[in-house]
């Protein structure tokens, strides 16, 4: 059952350019608006971490794709349906804006994840832009497995803490699937 407080919560944060930290379909993130540059470079910031390394986001459905991205394949929508496993895709070109100029990669391409998870879904649902997905510690340390394993410079740094599945001790710890996906539908596998 997903909190409706919490979403709503979450969304006031989120709508004035804040921080979140919320659970994902894979590990607790650390989120914002990735419309918004300023909070997209506030995220970087927190996690003490060079914006040439790009950050993923993730959307609530596939249809919303070529909102944001030029060129999907039809291949990438059959990817994404027969996917099991949380899977990222690497696409070549965000369209910036309305995606925040500093979240792409140098080479203008954007990780984004289309969620199956119900409370991420609500939450891209109801903020109706992407929202970005970074694991919840400093660059280069280990990503937390569960909630309580994120450390208090984190949990200090963000605006919000989603109350939503905080005391799951069963938090899937193994990342999402990596592709790159050209516009020409060549797949690459990342990870």
């Amino acid at each position: 059952m997903i909190d409706k407080a919490d979403i709503d919560n979450a969304l006031q944060v989120l709508k004035r350019g804040g921080i979140i930290l919320y659970p994902t379909d894979t590990i607790w993130g650390i989120g914002c608006d990735a419309t918004n540059a300023e909070a997209v470079e506030r995220v970087y910031r927190i996690k003490n971490r060079v914006d040439s390394k790009a950050m993923i986001c993730l959307l609530a459905d596939a249809d919303d794709l070529e909102r944001w991205v030029c060129g999907v394949p039809e291949v990438a929508y059959e990817l994404l349906e027969a996917a099991v496993e949380p899977l990222t895709v690497i696409y070549d070109r965000a369209i910036v804006p309305p995606i925040a100029p500093n979240l792409p990669a140098a080479d203008g391409s954007l990780a984004v994840r289309v969620t199956k998870d119900a409370f991420c879904r609500e939450l891209c649902r109801r903020l109706r832009k992407p929202l970005v997905s970074t694991s919840a510690n400093i660059s280069g340390k280990p990503a937390p497995k569960a909630y309580n394993a994120i450390t208090k410079e984190i949990l200090e740094a963000v605006d919000y803490v989603c109350s939503s599945r905080r005391a799951s001790s069963e938090a899937n710890v193994k990342p999402s699937s990596i592709i790159k996906l050209t516009e020409s539908g060549v797949v690459k596998i990342i990870r």
